[in-house]
């Protein structure tokens, strides 16, 4: 036996002695055969090399020479395995045992495994074992190797201080510092004090070395260097660049949908994969998320992709062990894999060097979990898994210098978490005050401090004169070893004679955060999510997991197959199994307690064990108590924390959309979010109880928010009340909170039930809602209010409002619209100004604000307000001129509606000019240089206008040619016209000498007579102020032309060509023969769109612009302004080339208006829907055209060329209807007249995946939301009612007895509504066609004004906003028939200008009133007022009716004797009175004469030309 020693001691050059390596086999009877196996051991140790197995003897020596060592090895040195085996071979043990622990349960079961595979034969039977949940007792260690847990080993300590029949003891993975760690050396620190037999073993391969050795007094540190395979470390810090050396494409496509350091992992692992040698690839990740995240992300077929995290099953998690021949194997893995696990064929490993840890914060009472950075010892671990069973990589991507800056060793898990657990067990060895423990690293007092109050909380200590002691509770539970909080609820549950409840309950608290599964994709989410709706219990989620263990238990036939099928964790109920086994042993050898089999507690029915179960889970956490805030933004008020919390997503409490008054929570984690976890709601009664300050709970109900609802409100009123992007909401909010001094207030809408929910403390509610319903009041009665501004005729202004009534007619001229100016006037705020004008002035009938995009606009005006009387806007302008407002006066002035210079439509602009003083018959040209001679004789003896002229060379001017003899009425024009027919020299100018100004008519006059006779030519000649507009310029003194701008609107260009072309060279009525229209040829027009639009027909506009090139006398430009707005600016010689140009841009950019007999309201309502939205964008993309949907108007239109158009017109139609046909049934599960659990309800009876329903009802489609617990139901008309007809009878079939919602009837057509249309004023429902049918029926009639709610006993107006929603394209048709109905109603009061078609009014003439004339704006045509004929002056009615019945009157004869201007018309009869103007004279029937001898012609043309006749003849005699 000694030779066989020494051929396995060092070679004869080594000098080295002391430890025997194999003292355990020496004796006087050798067995053989274990020898043996220890020589074939041996043999496999030299050829697998390890690095600790050159360092064996001087090891054991280190040992045998101190009884605390520090061992440092690197990863893969063998120290785990080969140490153990070491102690055990020499012998050093003795008759002790050796234990080994590990941080994990899974690490010491492997090891133990690994070790008894190494050493099979070497010790005898049952040599090596592990416990990974609790020691025997000390009789039982007559076991040589032992690896256990650390807290199985601090448990056993903590009931046998001896630590007898122990001699060695190895803290492995001492790196990891974890609470038990800490607190294992701690005591066995003390125990070696007494045991000097007993020998320490700190291990780790990255431990902070110096700072345990310095604990243990100093003692040795022994390194181990080396490893069996080299890892090969690279840096990365930029991922792009790695990535274009390498030829592999970037992921920035999807970098939006993580955090850039989950798309550089992957990008790294794909250029590992594409470029690097054969090996499996570990790449490590901060969270569950983001590796599925990459799982997904990640797709190549030579690759078998996996995931690693902790809550994978057992099964999951074994498929990352398994070889996969012919695929690289690439695992996307959490920390979980830094130091538990060896992954064989792991040849690369990609570090992201961030880790997501758990803190605990004392000061607030939350468990944060957060992204950090890991320790340079992680680091190292990770780069370890490379080298375990061949040379490695580790590619960290991260600067070096980033590595260079991390901690050098993780921060002690004792300064992160709860020290509950810890100051226990201190305390139960006798320490009294916990501050004087000797720590490794000692904790926050502050951290201690809450600890110990917790626990003093629970009964476990109390305060005596010495310091704290432990309790009876107290000492239960450090016999229980587990955390106090659920060894407290268990010893509670045992006095409710909850026994097996209490076991159960503690167990499942433990681990209730992975009893659930949800991963995969988002459907397998969705339907996990289902999966766990039939176990929700009401009372919150220790009741859920307490449910699903009892389910689990029942007894099935293939419990994993049932928890798959169910989305529950298996690994995770097995391990509350393990527990529960566990804790019944401790139970019955500690204290004596047998826990019976049976449930007491039943899930389904509700009993007093649900009460009891709540009392005990407040009693044991109460520190974590939460009140309900009032509001779901705050969540649940913490009283520890004094902070409010959201629950967390996955609450069962959500699942009943409940939210409990009072809650108790296990922890807070922030993940960013802060979230309530394991929340069980409690009895406001039991809070009084157990909680010591009833006073603090009735302070903290008082700063409760309460809640108060305001109903009935309209959808536009709230849409306005709301805001752009709800601004005014917000700014309403903020001013309510700085009122109550409470950020807490706050107001939500909900437009579908049109309601508006406050939320303040009790004592501010008052206040908040009286400023919400006066804002709301205050939209309301502008809505109510609110009024179209109109004209009829020329000068009649009518305010069209509610019902479709005309509120105000305006006859007298008097403004109704103000303008507002400010000198900030773009900062105001809207409502702001809006209230201040209600303090002031009732009667506001609309408001308009000017846009910030007007580029050109003045910035200090604001806009406009138009009032229902003049005598509002008076006061207004009165009033609110010089008020200080924001820091600045405000400036009110009237906005005359009867010369509006902006214009409602596209405008093109022409100027026209005439004489303003008289030629003299002398005109100066102006020539070339050298030329004027060649003029004067080519143009000798030249006609012009009748007439010869003199031409000869200036005297006075140089090159410049004295022409005398020009006819008076000859223009400049017509001049040059003439001598550009005769001769072919240069001429540069033509100006005729003109005398002194003459008398003439005034602007007003000339502005009218070009109004009557552009009119003419309008389509609408009625209202010639909606088609043009004439502003007649102001001449200076010395100015020799009068000039006005004619603005038409753009759509009446070839009528506006007409119009001009009948001004040229014509005579208005109130000027002078010689005083000729000029009409300037040069026209301009500009059509804009928005850049959306030009984007889809920019290529069509190109094209008509390149061909607007060929065009004579054309030019355009287009711009961008500074909105994205293109604006194309034409310019022509003629209205008529400008209106073939503007016509093919405009049919461009206005698009065309989808116009379908199947596209009902609902349908069209659709394209707001996320799937309507996706098909519009669909359309848009296969068609190339773009798409606007008009709400206001609830207009489609499409933009694009023509065939683009029709394309996309077809497949949005087709795309709509099909919609509409699969738009789901929404059905909701929860509601106030609905069972609390019906959504349960419904899962239980038809499955999670609904097989029930989809079984009577094959063809419909159905998905479930548990967030939102509605059932959306796809399919025909028949199928939505069958399974909604299903759902009712699960309804009325459960013990709920509120009444279900019933559906409405059309109050016109009594039938189910059909694309329901809600009113504004009233809220009541009508089908959509309905309303339509009864706005048509009062046009056609003419009555049925005002239009109201034909509601039983509602007659609510029918507001403005809903009418432009019903009959958009029809609403002045139902003006015109309002206005008929306004005439007819009014008792004779008012009429209607006597001209056919005419919508001019007038205001009769009150009886005994002077009879005063009505001009009409329109026609032109002086009415009587009183007599309602034609004016007839110096006459009285009477009089004048009797001439009209006999036109030879002596009275009439009698009145025209003597008068010179009176005289009849040659063709009618008619009498005429010519009062000033020319000698042309327009008769009623329509024929021109001529006043001097009465001669009569068809057109004011041909009456013209007969008068330049008789003045020439005139002028010649």
């Amino acid at each position: 036996m000694l030779s066989i020693q020494r051929a396995m001691s060092p070679g004869s050059g080594d000098k080295e002695e002391g430890v025997n390596l194999f003292g355990a086999v020496e004796g006087a009877d050798v067995d053989f055969v274990r020898v043996h196996m220890m020589l074939l051991r041996e043999c496999r140790r030299l050829k697998e090399g390890l690095p600790i197995y050159a360092y064996r003897r001087r090891i054991l020596n280190h040992i045998l020479a101190n009884q605390v060592m520090v061992l440092i090895g690197e990863t893969g040195s063998g120290k785990s395995t080969q140490l153990v085996q070491f102690l055990a071979d020499s012998g050093l043990a003795g008759g002790g045992s050796i234990i080994c622990t590990q941080p994990r349960k899974l690490a010491a079961i492997s090891l133990a495994h690994r070790v008894d595979e190494e050493s099979k034969g070497c010790y005898g039977e049952r040599s090596v074992l592990s416990y990974s949940t609790l020691l025997n007792s000390p009789q039982g260690f007559g076991t040589k190797i032992i690896f256990t847990t650390d807290s199985c080993l601090l448990h056993y300590c903590m009931s046998d201080r001896s630590l007898n029949g122990i001699s060695y003891i190895i803290i492995d993975e001492a790196h990891e510092r974890s609470l038990n760690t800490d607190l294992l050396l701690a005591m066995i620190k003390k125990k070696l004090l007494d045991r000097l037999d007993m020998r320490l073993i700190i291990m780790s391969a990255t431990a902070d070395a110096d700072r345990l050795a310095e604990y243990f007094y100093g003692c040795q540190t022994f390194h181990v260097k080396g490893r069996t395979f080299p890892v090969e470390i690279k840096y990365v810090p930029d991922i792009s660049a790695e990535a274009s050396l390498n030829s592999v494409s970037s992921m920035s496509s999807v970098a939006s949908a993580t955090a850039s350091y989950v798309t550089d992992v992957v990008q790294m692992v794909n250029i590992i994969h594409k470029n690097e040698e054969e090996g499996a690839i570990l790449a490590f990740l901060t969270s569950q998320l983001e590796v599925e995240w990459a799982c997904e992300t990640f797709s190549d077929p030579n690759a078998v992709v996996l995931p690693m995290h902790g809550k994978l099953s057992s099964v999951e998690q074994n498929l990352v062990f398994k070889s996969y021949p012919g695929k690289r194997k690439i695992i996307f893995c959490t920390n979980i894999a830094e130091t538990s696990l060896t992954i064989k064929e792991v040849k690369y490993v990609v570090d992201c060097g961030l880790a997501k840890e758990y803190r605990f914060v004392p000061s607030s009472g939350l468990n944060v979990l957060k992204v950090n950075w890991i320790s340079q010892s992680s680091a190292n671990q990770r780069a370890g898994r490379a080298g375990r069973t061949g040379a490695g990589k580790c590619y960290r991507l991260y600067p070096e210098s980033d590595f260079g800056m991390m901690e050098a060793h993780q921060e002690p898990e004792i300064r992160k978490v709860h020290l509950g657990t810890a100051v226990l067990r201190i305390l139960a060895l006798g320490v009294t005050d916990v501050k004087y423990f000797e720590f490794i690293d000692a904790p926050d007092p502050e951290a201690i401090n809450m600890a110990v109050h917790n626990l003093e909380q629970l009964g476990a200590i109390e305060y005596k004169c010495s310091g704290f002691e432990l309790t009876d509770t107290g000492r239960d539970l450090v016999k229980l070893g587990i955390e106090p909080r659920l060894g407290k609820i268990m010893l509670d549950c045992f006095s409710y004679g909850l026994m097996k409840e209490g076991l159960v309950l503690a167990s499942v608290m433990a681990n209730a955060s992975s009893i659930f599964c949800r991963v995969g994709t988002n459907e397998e989410k969705y339907k996990a999510d289902r999966l766990k709706v039939p176990f929700c219990h009401p009372d919150g989620d220790l009741f859920t997991s307490l449910a699903v263990y009892k389910k689990w238990e029942a007894g099935h036939d293939n419990k994993n197959m049932w928890c798959w099928q169910n989305c529950i964790n298996a690994k995770t109920l097995r391990r509350c199994q393990e527990t529960i086994s566990e804790l019944e042993k401790c139970l019955m050898h500690e204290l004596n307690i047998i826990v019976p089999s049976y449930w007491s507690w039943n899930p389904e029915e509700p009993t007093m064990h649900d009460t009891s179960l709540k009392k005990i889970i407040l009693s044991s956490l109460r520190g974590n108590l939460a009140m309900f805030s009032g509001h779901e933004k705050f969540g649940y008020q913490v009283i520890s924390a004094d902070q409010p919390v959201q629950l967390h997503p996955s609450c069962s409490l959500l699942t009943y959309g409940s939210k409990p008054e009072w809650v108790v929570f296990s922890e807070i984690l922030s993940v960013p979010n802060q979230y309530l976890v394991c929340v069980t709601a409690v009895d406001r009664n039991d809070v009084c109880t157990v909680h010591s300050m009833s006073s603090f709970i009735k302070q903290l109900e008082e700063s409760k928010l309460q809640r108060k609802v305001i109903t009935g409100i309209g959808n536009k009123s709230l849409r306005r009340f709301c805001g752009k992007c709800g601004q005014n909401l917000q700014k309403i909010i903020s001013l309510l909170r700085e009122d109550c001094r409470d950020d807490r207030i706050m107001v939500d809408l909900d437009f579908s039930s049109s309601e508006v929910s406050l939320f303040a403390k009790e004592h501010d509610m008052e206040a908040v809602f009286c400023m919400v319903n006066d804002a709301l009041e205050l939209e309301a009665k502008m809505l109510r209010d609110e009024c179209d501004e109109r004209r009829c005729g020329g000068s009649t202004i009518a305010l069209f409002g509610s019902g479709a009534e005309i509120k105000h007619l305006e006859l007298g001229k008097r403004c109704l619209t103000v303008e507002i100016l400010h000198q900030n006037a773009r900062d105001i705020d809207e409502k702001e100004l809006i209230g201040l004008v209600y303090s002031h002035v009732p009667g506001i009938a609309n408001f308009h604000k000017l846009g910030n995009f007007q580029s050109n606009a003045d910035e200090t005006k604001w806009g406009r307000f138009t009032f229902l009387k003049p005598d509002f806007a008076d006061d207004a302008i009165s009033k609110l001129n010089g008020i200080e407002f924001h820091g600045s006066s405000l400036k009110v002035g009237p906005v005359s509606a009867y010369n509006h210079s902006g214009l409602p439509f596209p405008a093109v602009r022409a100027k026209v000019s005439w004489p303003r003083k008289p030629s003299r018959g002398l005109a100066l040209v102006t020539c070339a240089s050298g030329e004027a001679e060649f003029i004067v004789k080519d143009c000798f003896a030249l006609g012009v206008g009748g007439r010869y002229i003199n031409c000869e060379i200036s005297k006075k001017y140089a090159n410049c040619v004295f022409v005398t003899g020009v006819p008076l009425h000859v223009t400049e024009p017509e001049l040059y016209d003439a001598f550009r027919s005769t001769t072919t020299r240069r001429i540069l100018d033509i100006r005729l000498l003109r005398g002194a100004p003459t008398a003439s008519s005034s602007d007003s006059e000339c502005a009218e007579a070009l109004m009557r006779a552009i009119s003419l030519f309008m389509p609408n000649r009625n209202f010639p102020g909606q088609n043009f507009r004439v502003h007649v310029i102001p001449p200076e003194e010395k100015d020799s032309m009068m000039r006005a701008t004619i603005t038409f609107d753009g759509s009446f260009h070839r009528e506006a060509a007409r119009a001009l072309d009948h001004l040229q060279g014509s005579v208005l009525p109130c000027c002078l023969p010689w005083q000729i229209i000029q009409c300037q040829h040069v026209f301009h027009s500009t059509v804009s769109c928005p850049m959306r639009i030009y984007n889809v027909i920019s290529q069509e506009v190109g094209v008509l612009l390149e061909s607007f090139r060929s065009e004579k006398g054309v030019s355009y430009n287009l711009e961008k302004n500074e909105n994205g707005h293109f604006r194309v600016k034409l310019t022509a010689n003629a209205t008529k080339t400008i209106a073939d140009l503007r016509r093919p841009l405009e049919l461009l950019m206005k698009g065309k208006i989808i116009n379908h007999p199947d596209l009902m309201l609902s349908t069209v309502q659709l394209l707001w829907s996320r799937d309507g939205m996706e098909h519009l964008k669909s359309v848009e993309q296969e068609t190339g055209t773009y798409i606007l949907y008009d709400r206001q108007s609830l207009n489609i239109k499409v933009f694009g060329s023509t065939d683009k158009v029709a394309a996309a017109e077809e497949k949005l139609v087709r795309a709509l209807i099909q919609l509409h046909e699969k738009k789901p049934l929404e059905v909701c599960l929860r509601g106030q007249n609905l069972p609390p659990n019906l959504m349960k309800e419904v899962i239980k009876k038809f499955g999670a995946d609904l097989e029930g329903l989809k079984s009577e009802v094959p063809a419909v489609d159905l998905q479930l939301n548990t967030r939102r617990q509605t059932l959306y139901v796809r399919g025909s008309k028949e199928d939505k009612q069958r399974v909604e007809e299903m759902i009712s009878e699960l309804i009325a079939s459960s013990d709920h007895n509120a009444p279900l919602p019933s559906k409405n009837a059309c109050p016109i057509c009594l039938c189910e509504l059909e694309d329901p249309f809600k009113l504004e004023s009233c809220g009541h429902m009508f089908c959509l066609a309905c309303l339509v049918d009864q706005c048509e029926s009062a046009m056609k009639s003419q009555d049925g004004f005002p239009l109201c709610c034909l509601k039983n006993g509602c007659k609510k107006l029918l507001l403005l906003a809903d009418l432009r929603s019903l009959v958009p394209d029809k609403l002045d048709e139902l003006f015109r028939a309002s206005l008929n109905a306004f005439v007819a109603s009014s008792a004779g009061l008012y009429r209607f200008c006597p001209t056919p078609d005419c919508t001019s009014i007038y205001q009769v003439a009150a009886a005994g009133a002077e009879d005063k004339p009505f001009v009409c704006g329109a026609c032109s045509v002086e009415t009587c007022t009183k007599c309602h004929l034609e004016y007839h002056p110096f006459i009285s009615c009477e009089a004048y009716k009797e001439y009209k019945a006999d036109p030879a009157d002596a009275t009439l004869l009698q009145w025209r004797k003597g008068k010179e201007n009176v005289k009849n018309c040659p063709k009618c009869g008619y009498t005429i009175e010519k009062a000033e103007g020319c000698n042309h004279v327009e008769c009623r029937c329509g024929c021109h004469i001529c006043w001097n001898c009465l001669e009569n012609f068809k057109s004011s043309e041909e009456c013209y030309g007969h008068l330049r006749v008789l003045l020439t003849c005139c002028g010649n005699n």
